[in-house]
């Protein structure tokens, strides 16, 4: 495993882990609101010997540069584009996309500033489709950050019991309890304020996956709480090629509940796609 950071075009430090053959076929691993890279861990493990992963810390999460300014957060090119530099970083050739909730978001802003031609594929993993007054009723779980005020406060215990309430929504199953440590502990390095931004732009992702000319597949737990099933189902709708895979029993992170199965789809997902070019 090998860590670097790269700047995005405001200057901002975006870092990323890589792990695997640069020789292998790319994933670029995005996780989701108030979480970091380390949260793909499981996944890194089962298919580092297959694959060139690498997992970035979005703007104002775990080791990337944090401003000050909310636009930082709420501006689509600077989300394309730190998803750009680090394909660039990497020198990445046709990477998959592997977004996870707010990792939808991210995608979506990149699909939108340089398109889809250089990529293998698209994955969302319980993605969300739209933010602020955009977000419809039908795409927001009962566990939707939005619905819990705490999780913005600047008062550090308050701010903590609801990170931890949020982590536990995240999954149906209880997660070991060192891995739900851990998740709460990244969580916790995004700022109260980066939080807030987080949600600042009233944004429609649906027409970015609406015009992906590259395959795409959705995973999303039927239990999921925190984004609606109905989500996911809609998402792969829109796509052009895309293909939605309900993992039964599972919540929001299908990634960490199910590591096996989610590695095996995602994997079998990725090489179909490289074996076709566009």
């Amino acid at each position: 495993m090998t860590t670097g950071f790269v700047p995005s075009t405001d200057g901002t430090a975006i870092a990323y882990r890589s792990a695997g053959n640069p020789a292998h076929p790319p994933i670029v691993l995005i996780h989701g609101w108030a979480q970091a890279g380390i949260c793909w861990e499981p996944l890194i493990d089962r298919l580092s010997d297959r694959f060139h992963l690498v997992a970035m810390d979005l703007r104002g999460h775990g080791a990337s540069g944090k401003p000050d300014d909310a636009a930082a957060y709420t501006d689509t090119a600077l989300w394309g584009a730190d998803v750009a530099a680090v394909i660039a970083a990497q020198a990445l050739d046709r990477p998959t996309l592997v977004g996870w909730s707010y990792g939808s978001r991210v995608i979506a802003a990149y699909l939108a500033c340089h398109g889809d031609a250089d990529l293998a594929g698209v994955v969302l993993a319980g993605g969300i489709l739209a933010i602020g007054a955009l977000r419809e009723d039908w795409m927001v779980g009962p566990a939707s950050p939005g619905r819990d005020r705490d999780l913005y406060t600047e008062d550090l215990a308050r701010r903590l019991q609801a990170t931890a309430r949020f982590v536990d929504a995240c999954t149906r199953h209880p997660l070991p309890r060192a891995q739900y440590g851990a998740m709460v502990g990244a969580n916790m390095l995004c700022p109260a304020p980066v939080r807030r931004a987080l949600f600042g732009a009233d944004l429609d992702l649906r027409p970015s996956y609406a015009a992906m000319t590259c395959p795409g597949l959705v995973i999303h737990g039927t239990e999921d709480a925190v984004v609606t099933p109905a989500t996911g189902a809609a998402a792969a709708a829109l796509m052009r090629d895309g293909r939605h895979l309900a993992y039964r029993d599972i919540g929001h992170a299908p990634f960490l509940e199910e590591p096996d199965r989610f590695a095996g789809d995602l994997a079998d997902f990725v090489t179909t796609c490289r074996s076709v070019r566009r």
